[in-house]
Protein backbone atom coordinates (compact mmCIF):
# COMPACT_ATOMS: atom_id res chain seq x y z
CA UNK A 1 0.00 0.00 0.00
CA UNK A 2 2.85 2.53 0.55
CA UNK A 3 3.66 2.48 -3.21
CA UNK A 4 0.47 4.35 -4.19
CA UNK A 5 1.42 7.79 -2.71
CA UNK A 6 4.81 7.64 -4.42
CA UNK A 7 3.22 6.77 -7.75
CA UNK A 8 0.70 9.62 -7.43
CA UNK A 9 3.53 12.05 -6.59
CA UNK A 10 5.51 10.86 -9.64
CA UNK A 11 2.48 11.24 -11.94
CA UNK A 12 1.95 14.74 -10.54
CA UNK A 13 5.49 15.74 -11.49
CA UNK A 14 5.03 14.24 -14.96
CA UNK A 15 1.76 16.11 -15.53
CA UNK A 16 3.31 19.38 -14.36
CA UNK A 17 6.22 18.99 -16.76
CA UNK A 18 3.84 18.07 -19.58
CA UNK A 19 1.76 21.16 -18.88
CA UNK A 20 4.81 23.45 -18.99
CA UNK A 21 6.00 21.84 -22.24
CA UNK A 22 2.62 22.30 -23.92
CA UNK A 23 2.38 25.90 -22.71
CA UNK A 24 5.90 26.91 -23.81
CA UNK A 25 5.85 24.93 -27.03
CA UNK A 26 8.01 21.96 -27.84
CA UNK A 27 11.52 22.50 -29.13
CA UNK A 28 11.25 19.96 -31.93
CA UNK A 29 13.11 20.14 -35.22
CA UNK A 30 11.50 18.37 -38.16
CA UNK A 31 14.79 16.73 -39.19
CA UNK A 32 14.72 15.87 -42.88
CA UNK A 33 13.09 19.19 -43.76
CA UNK A 34 14.81 21.41 -41.20
CA UNK A 35 18.42 20.83 -40.25
CA UNK A 36 19.64 21.88 -36.85
CA UNK A 37 23.16 23.27 -36.64
CA UNK A 38 25.31 21.13 -34.34
CA UNK A 39 26.99 22.86 -31.39
CA UNK A 40 30.46 24.28 -31.87
CA UNK A 41 33.17 21.62 -31.37
CA UNK A 42 30.57 18.83 -31.67
CA UNK A 43 31.80 15.28 -32.24
CA UNK A 44 30.49 14.19 -35.59
CA UNK A 45 33.05 12.37 -37.67
CA UNK A 46 36.84 12.12 -37.63
CA UNK A 47 38.63 14.14 -40.30
CA UNK A 48 42.20 13.56 -41.51
CA UNK A 49 44.79 16.21 -42.33
CA UNK A 50 46.90 13.99 -44.57
CA UNK A 51 49.94 16.27 -44.75
CA UNK A 52 50.42 16.03 -40.97
CA UNK A 53 50.13 12.23 -40.78
CA UNK A 54 53.47 10.43 -40.48
CA UNK A 55 51.98 6.90 -40.42
CA UNK A 56 53.28 6.41 -36.88
CA UNK A 57 50.30 4.10 -36.21
CA UNK A 58 49.79 5.50 -32.72
CA UNK A 59 46.09 6.15 -33.39
CA UNK A 60 45.60 2.66 -34.77
CA UNK A 61 47.29 1.02 -31.79
CA UNK A 62 45.30 3.12 -29.32
CA UNK A 63 41.92 2.40 -30.90
CA UNK A 64 39.92 0.02 -28.66
CA UNK A 65 37.84 -1.17 -31.65
CA UNK A 66 40.73 -1.60 -34.09
CA UNK A 67 38.77 0.26 -36.75
CA UNK A 68 41.69 2.32 -38.14
CA UNK A 69 43.74 0.76 -40.93
CA UNK A 70 47.06 2.39 -41.86
CA UNK A 71 49.66 1.40 -44.41
CA UNK A 72 52.80 3.31 -45.27
CA UNK A 73 56.31 3.00 -46.55
CA UNK A 74 59.64 4.68 -45.85
CA UNK A 75 61.01 7.24 -48.31
CA UNK A 76 64.31 9.05 -48.47
CA UNK A 77 64.03 12.74 -47.78
CA UNK A 78 66.66 15.41 -48.29
CA UNK A 79 68.88 16.18 -45.30
CA UNK A 80 67.84 18.94 -42.93
CA UNK A 81 71.25 20.64 -43.12
CA UNK A 82 73.67 21.06 -45.97
CA UNK A 83 76.13 18.15 -46.13
CA UNK A 84 73.92 16.01 -43.84
CA UNK A 85 72.81 12.45 -44.34
CA UNK A 86 69.53 11.82 -46.19
CA UNK A 87 66.85 10.82 -43.73
CA UNK A 88 64.03 8.31 -43.93
CA UNK A 89 60.45 9.49 -43.45
CA UNK A 90 57.21 7.53 -43.41
CA UNK A 91 54.89 8.12 -46.34
CA UNK A 92 51.17 7.42 -45.90
CA UNK A 93 49.71 4.99 -48.45
CA UNK A 94 46.42 4.03 -46.83
CA UNK A 95 44.39 5.51 -43.98
CA UNK A 96 40.91 4.05 -43.54
CA UNK A 97 38.41 4.27 -40.71
CA UNK A 98 35.58 1.77 -40.50
CA UNK A 99 32.70 3.78 -39.04
CA UNK A 100 30.63 0.61 -38.71
CA UNK A 101 33.03 -0.38 -35.90
CA UNK A 102 34.00 3.03 -34.51
CA UNK A 103 32.51 3.96 -31.14
CA UNK A 104 33.51 7.66 -31.44
CA UNK A 105 35.51 7.64 -28.21
CA UNK A 106 38.04 10.16 -29.56
CA UNK A 107 41.12 8.39 -28.28
CA UNK A 108 42.69 8.50 -31.75
CA UNK A 109 42.22 12.28 -31.94
CA UNK A 110 43.72 12.76 -28.49
CA UNK A 111 46.81 10.57 -28.95
CA UNK A 112 47.85 11.92 -32.37
CA UNK A 113 51.09 13.85 -31.69
CA UNK A 114 51.12 15.50 -35.13
CA UNK A 115 47.60 17.03 -35.20
CA UNK A 116 46.50 14.89 -38.13
CA UNK A 117 43.08 13.88 -36.74
CA UNK A 118 40.27 16.28 -35.86
CA UNK A 119 36.60 16.15 -34.95
CA UNK A 120 34.33 17.45 -37.68
CA UNK A 121 30.74 18.45 -36.84
CA UNK A 122 29.52 16.59 -39.94
CA UNK A 123 26.82 14.13 -38.93
CA UNK A 124 25.13 13.10 -42.19
CA UNK A 125 27.26 10.32 -43.61
CA UNK A 126 24.99 7.30 -43.56
CA UNK A 127 25.33 4.69 -46.28
CA UNK A 128 22.84 2.20 -47.73
CA UNK A 129 25.25 -0.72 -47.17
CA UNK A 130 27.27 -1.25 -44.02
CA UNK A 131 30.35 -2.10 -46.09
CA UNK A 132 30.32 1.46 -47.47
CA UNK A 133 31.07 2.89 -44.01
CA UNK A 134 34.78 2.17 -44.55
CA UNK A 135 36.03 5.65 -45.50
CA UNK A 136 39.44 6.19 -47.06
CA UNK A 137 41.88 9.07 -46.69
CA UNK A 138 40.34 11.08 -49.54
CA UNK A 139 36.89 11.04 -47.92
CA UNK A 140 38.39 11.79 -44.49
CA UNK A 141 40.32 14.67 -46.06
CA UNK A 142 37.12 16.18 -47.49
CA UNK A 143 35.75 16.55 -43.95
CA UNK A 144 38.71 18.77 -42.99
CA UNK A 145 36.86 21.64 -44.68
CA UNK A 146 34.13 21.46 -42.01
CA UNK A 147 36.46 21.37 -39.00
CA UNK A 148 36.05 24.63 -37.03
CA UNK A 149 39.00 26.77 -36.12
CA UNK A 150 40.55 26.08 -32.73
CA UNK A 151 39.49 28.57 -30.05
CA UNK A 152 41.96 31.21 -28.92
CA UNK A 153 44.17 30.33 -25.96
CA UNK A 154 43.34 31.93 -22.65
CA UNK A 155 45.61 34.65 -21.29
CA UNK A 156 48.75 33.08 -19.85
CA UNK A 157 48.17 29.65 -21.42
CA UNK A 158 51.18 29.94 -23.73
CA UNK A 159 53.67 30.15 -20.87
Amino acid sequence: MPKIPGMIKGLGITMGTLGRTLKDGADTTQYPHEKEAPPIRARGVIALHEDNCTACMLCSRSCPDWCIYIEGHKQLAPPRRAGGKPRQVNHLDRFDIDYALCMYCGICVEVCPFDALFWSPEYEYSEPKIADLLHDKSKLGEWMETVPEAPELEVGAGK
